[in-house]
């Protein structure tokens, strides 16, 4: 298979396996990755997920070979997009450990997760100007929402990736590890949001993501209906009570 998954504690980990063809994304990758998504999503038990890459890359992008035969339409799902993933609708949280190259249509992979993780062997690119192509997988408006537009347009039109250094730097990186060591760190990150409330780490992620969008005061109209729907759920008392007994809360997610 060309997507592996295994899961520590409440993570789902998500590996593309193809490392023959530096992990490229053709159709098997992206039904594989959407059909990660779909288990994440349609589990209690699952909390959040962890996308990589088979050593030594993330993803080289698209299989280019696939779209010379014209059969470029298997590399994205209907509901998913490029991957399975850059136009995916979902609740939860998907993080990148990224310890190697992520390129082209594997940076779009990455700048469709929520957050990353990377050693200093990775590095963030879209070559595509240099193949006479546009990076349609995401990258071109995903770019300028997590990077300065200079930086961004200085990535699109050179086409050179930069590296995990100054990618942490910028802030596209939320941690910079040892290479062999963006996996672990990664889960651990993953691990760390999965303690919490699942309706409430759901509600907060649709709030930042959604007042993006929106004005100010929209965007306070947003949270104030997230804390609402907080106060109805038993998770909300089991939170308040355990701390007050001083203890752990134990989540229901309802």
């Amino acid at each position: 298979m060309s997507v592996q998954t295994s899961v520590e504690a409440n993570v789902l980990v998500v590996t593309i396996d193809r490392p023959e063809a530096r992990n490229a994304i053709d159709g098997s990758v992206a039904a594989g990755i959407e059909e990660a998504i779909d288990r994440l999503e349609g589990s209690d038990e699952l909390r959040a997920a962890v996308l990589t890459g088979a050593p030594p890359v993330f993803s080289a992008g698209a299989d280019l070979k696939v779209v010379e035969q014209g059969r470029g339409s298997e590399l994205s799902t209907p509901r998913g997009g490029f991957a399975g993933l850059t136009r995916r609708n979902r609740s939860k949280p998907v993080l990148a450990a990224v310890d190697g190259p992520a390129l082209a249509g594997g940076a779009e992979v990455v700048l469709a997760c929520d957050m990353v993780v990377a050693s200093t062997a990775a590095r963030f690119g879209l070559p595509e100007v240099k193949r006479c192509l546009v990076a349609a997988g995401g990258g071109l408006y995903n770019l300028p929402r997590r990077l300065p537009l200079n930086v961004a347009m200085e990535i699109a039109l050179t086409g050179d990736p930069i590296s995990a250094e100054r990618a942490e730097r910028l802030g596209l990186v939320n941690r910079l590890v040892e290479p062999g060591r963006a996996l672990a760190e990664a889960v651990d990150l993953a691990g760390r949001i999965a303690i919490n409330a699942p309706a409430a780490v759901r509600e907060t992620r649709r709030v930042l993501l959604e007042s993006l969008l929106v004005e100010e005061g929209a965007g306070q109209e947003l949270a104030d209906e997230a804390l609402k729907t907080m106060f109805a759920t038993d998770d909300f008392t089991e939170g308040v009570r355990a701390f007050i007994e001083k203890r752990e809360p134990v989540w229901t997610g309802r």
